[in-house]
């Protein structure tokens, strides 16, 4: 038992830099108090002790804000972050080394019986607000962004995000070290951003060659009416897209598409 806490404390300097001393994180961490109190829930639950196991599980959510279900089934060194506002159903199960931040949710689509709630294989990391529903799996490395819907499994080593979450990365980076939190890095963007920026991209140029095409046509003596198109506005959404690795906002990218747009 004071191995298995022990263990829990060390992981929390992995995934959290404000973590300062051992008894720090031991009064200060209401994950790790939920975590411990659910272990005692889910003995009880088993033994068939369901009322007292649910007490407990109330109390528990009274002191520290996550409410864990005692039916859920929980592996080595999960850390819940912040924590307040994780719910955590019965049928849930989480493998080793998974990281849930405040706001989490791992909830069910039915209310028939069974398995309704979703599987974390090893280290899933699921951001803060998101919410992952059904008897869904997330298998080992997935990384679901802040305020992400998830309602499909999700591959292994595979970043999510979005309402329904939507993949935006499904190679794993051998050379990465640091921990991602909250599920993201700020190298990843939305796809839905980046294929209307496309589109964006695709029209302009369109629009150039036909601007062309007429200039060509009156010189042969054709007249045509001017191009009367109209304006579209992506200047907000292709200047959000359009950072460098640092996440700095590449100002002269954005200036160069003004200039070719008016």
């Amino acid at each position: 038992m004071f191995s298995r806490m022990k263990e829990d404390i060390k992981s929390v300097f992995h995934r959290d830099p404000a973590a300062r001393n051992n008894f720090e994180v031991l009064t200060n961490y209401p994950g790790l108090h939920a975590i411990w109190a659910h272990r005692i829930a889910h003995k009880l639950w088993r033994a068939n002790w369901k009322w007292l196991a649910r007490t407990l599980s109330t109390l528990a959510r009274w002191l520290t804000g996550i409410e864990i279900h005692p039916g859920a089934k929980i592996g080595r060194r999960f850390f819940i972050d912040h924590g307040m506002g994780v719910v955590i159903g019965e049928t849930a199960e989480i493998g080793d080394d998974c990281t849930l931040y405040h706001g989490v949710t791992l909830g069910g689509t039915s209310w028939k019986e069974g398995k309704r709630h979703p599987t974390l294989e090893n280290n899933v990391v699921i951001g803060a607000g998101a919410k992952v529903l059904g008897p869904i799996t997330l298998r080992t490395g997935a990384r679901v962004g802040s305020n992400a819907v998830v309602v499909k499994d999700v591959p292994a080593d595979t970043t999510m995000i979005g309402i329904p979450a939507r993949q935006v990365s499904g190679q794993k980076d051998t050379e990465q070290t640091v921990f991602e939190a909250y599920g993201i890095s700020t190298h990843q963007q939305d796809p839905i951003s980046q294929a209307i920026r496309s589109l964006h991209e695709h029209s302009r140029a369109l629009e150039e060659q036909m601007v062309l095409i007429a200039c060509a046509l009156k010189k042969q003596g054709i007249d045509c009416d001017e191009l009367d198109l109209p304006d579209v506005d992506c200047e907000s959404l292709t200047r959000f897209d359009s950072k460098d690795p640092d996440g700095v906002y590449d100002d002269d990218e954005s200036s160069k598409h003004t200039d070719k747009s008016s």
